[in-house]
């Protein structure tokens, strides 16, 4: 099924909860044949991820709500319309500042593995359990996808 057409509505294709946040895969590597990843991700006050890098590029585009990105050293804000790019291997986080819908797009493609394989499957976008994601089994799995993260304990 690698490198087809994908379309998908609302709702559709895999979803996963993590950090507080619906994760929403759009397109996933194995569909574009690795070329990318597209997520819609759903992320409230709070819910934002701790400071990582990529083995790819990262474009985030503000759908609804505001952002904090800090990026290297600097600390740009985003509401809707905002866009960001980060380059591959720059350390960065955003922090949701109201509820944030966001449109990220990884290249090259696989890293929605990485939410599959952290984050809490959401079957029709059900709420997630009660549990907390565990940070450190988050910070072990990065590294499997060629991320690295920071230990903010």
């Amino acid at each position: 099924m690698a490198d087809t057409v994908i379309a998908r509505k609302p709702g559709e294709g895999d979803a996963f909860w993590m950090l507080g946040g619906l994760y929403e895969v759009k397109a996933a590597g194995s569909e574009t044949n690795g070329a990318l990843t597209i997520m819609e991700m759903t992320i409230p006050v709070g819910g934002g991820p701790p400071s990582h890098t990529h083995p790819g590029g990262e474009s985030v585009y503000v759908l609804d709500g505001t952002i904090r990105f800090h990026i290297g050293q600097e600390t740009v804000e985003g509401g809707p319309g905002s866009f960001f790019y980060i380059p591959e291997g720059t350390w960065e986080n955003f922090e949701p500042t109201s509820t944030a819908r966001v449109l990220v797009i990884y290249n090259p493609g696989g890293m929605d593995e990485f939410f599959a394989e952290i984050g809490e499957r959401a079957p029709a976008h059900q709420p997630p359990s009660a549990a907390p994601t565990d940070l450190s089994m988050l910070i072990a799995a990065a590294d499997r996808y060629g991320m690295r993260m920071r230990d903010l304990t």
